[in-house]
């Protein structure tokens, strides 16, 4: 059983920005959600838990060993899927593969080419192997993301951001692919697409403005709003004036319709009673309102 186990992490940037503030998250194998907006401190987070840039305070503590003091520790067992990654332009997905297994410490002729052969088999790739990685789609170099970051066989994969611009049937295969490899091992996923977080992930944060507002399964924070999520659709004139008389944790449109979607505890007349989602529990994350 893998353990990650951060404390206290703080970042602040020469700007004065602080994207860190007191994080504190522990993290086991499976499938670990970071769900924030853009800009909300995830990107930050990982890059320094995976080492690529310090931390001004706090601790990080992998399997027992604090990684701050000793990087190289994780980093030997470590699969990186940044949200953007370059490829050497004119190089096959198999030598590519077999390049990086290098770097990563797969030494053995015979093992490094079973392994790679293995890795593009499960990530559907084994027909493009000797296609240049720079003319793939976008689905398959997140694929071809994936079997990278699973040379070495790590114990703890990152992957940040990783259907961003795949389409419908691609990200659902991707996401497929991330539930098969998080049974050993911890994966944290960073993303803002709440539905991959709930389809995916039986832990998750929220984060924002560099701090964790919520921290837990996601199924038992969807039942603590169960009652308490109201819909109403309106005016757009009317948008601001709702927003001064009741709890707007959402507005969106439906079928060409304006609806607000409200938390309360009490009820509400005129309002639509609606089960609530991870959606709900989101927005009401951001708009600290209190579950």
């Amino acid at each position: 059983m893998n353990s990650l186990i951060i404390k206290n992490l703080q970042k602040e940037y020469p700007n004065g920005v602080r994207a860190l503030e007191d994080i504190t998250i522990q993290v086991g194998n499976g499938l670990f959600g970071l769900l924030g907006p853009n800009g909300a401190g995830k990107s930050t987070l990982l890059r320094t838990i995976v080492g690529l840039q310090n931390a001004d305070h706090g601790e990080i503590w992998f399997n027992e060993v604090n990684v701050l003091q000793d990087p190289m520790f994780l980093k030997k067992q470590l699969g990186f899927l940044p949200q953007d990654f370059g490829v050497y332009p004119k190089i096959t997905a198999y030598d590519l593969l077999n390049h990086l297994a290098i770097l990563k410490g797969v030494s053995e002729k015979t093992e490094r080419k079973n392994q790679i052969l293995a890795l593009l088999e499960k990530v559907n790739l084994s027909s493009q192997q000797h296609k240049e990685v720079h003319t793939f789609s976008g689905g398959m170099k997140q694929r071809f993301g994936v079997a990278q970051a699973l040379l070495g066989n790590p114990n703890i994969i990152i992957v940040d951001e990783p259907t961003a611009g795949l389409d419908p049937e691609e990200r659902n295969r991707f996401n497929g692919l991330l539930s098969e490899i998080g049974n050993d091992r911890i994966v944290i996923l960073s993303t803002h697409l709440v539905e991959d977080v709930l389809h995916l992930c039986s832990q998750m944060a929220i984060i924002n403005s560099g701090k964790v507002l919520l921290q837990g399964n996601p199924n038992d924070f969807i039942t603590q709003l169960q009652g308490k999520i109201w819909r109403k659709p309106i005016q757009k004139q009317q948008l601001e004036e709702f927003k001064t008389k009741y709890k707007v944790i959402a507005s969106y449109y439906l079928s060409g319709n304006l609806f607000i979607q409200v938390y309360s505890n009490e009820y509400l007349p005129d309002f639509e009673l609606v089960n609530s989602k991870l959606e709900d529990v989101y927005f009401n994350t951001l708009n600290q309102i209190e579950i």
